[in-house]
């Protein structure tokens, strides 16, 4: 793409690094704010900085927040036995707009995928567990066991079942309301909270 600006291919190469963004839709990206006021376009620049330089992980469940531990994790009005396994910060917020789960999350941050070059120390798997064995924050009693219907997420479920059972925790599982393949993010909030509710024993 020839553009007669040295500043704005910097610009276009930038915002095509982003998922989803081509560099066609970078440049029209790119064109809108340099139409925009300078404040709006520094108040953008300044947010976007602030994700990376303020933004926390909870030292708990690795949730994303503004301060060191979430307000779900540090809220009292939720159901602290229970522990709810995910992949992303995006499962997360999925679960919340159902509306039907009040326990906590455990963030792994990915799921087992040796062709990904993905593996158990790459995951938040070791505080998870160290998390169950020292009742930090809470005991917990139960894993619902919430990734992927993929084969990536099954293998972890598998890899995790057998780490949780020593320890004497109960595991479960969604309910298959949510397609198998699916991703958490992509379920309607009805079925996803159907399987929430409705979740069922761990067979490993």
């Amino acid at each position: 793409m020839n553009l007669p600006s040295k500043i704005l291919e910097e610009a276009v190469e930038q915002l095509s690094t982003l998922p989803g963004v081509g560099k066609r839709s970078a440049l029209r990206h790119a064109l809108f704010l340099m139409k925009e006021d300078e404040v709006r376009v520094r108040d953008f620049a300044e947010a976007v900085l602030r994700l990376k330089t303020h933004l926390h992980r909870c030292r708990h469940c690795h949730n994303v927040s503004d301060t060191e531990v979430c307000p779900i994790c540090a809220s009292d009005k939720r159901q602290r036995g229970i522990v709810c396994v995910v992949e992303n910060v995006q499962d997360v917020m999925a679960l919340e707009n159902t509306q039907q789960y009040r326990g906590l999350y455990h963030v792994l941050g990915g799921v087992i995928s040796p062709i990904d070059g993905i593996g158990v120390s790459d995951l938040e798997i070791a505080s998870l567990l160290r998390r169950i064995q020292t009742a930090d924050p809470a005991p917990v009693e139960e894993v619902i066991l919430a990734l992927p219907t993929t084969m990536e997420g099954d293998t972890t479920n598998y890899y995790l079942n057998r780490q949780l059972q020593p320890l004497g925790v109960r595991v479960t599982t969604l309910a298959r309301g949510v397609a198998v393949g699916d991703s958490l993010e992509y379920a309607d909030e009805i079925t996803l909270g159907r399987s929430i509710a409705h979740r069922i024993p761990f067979e490993g």
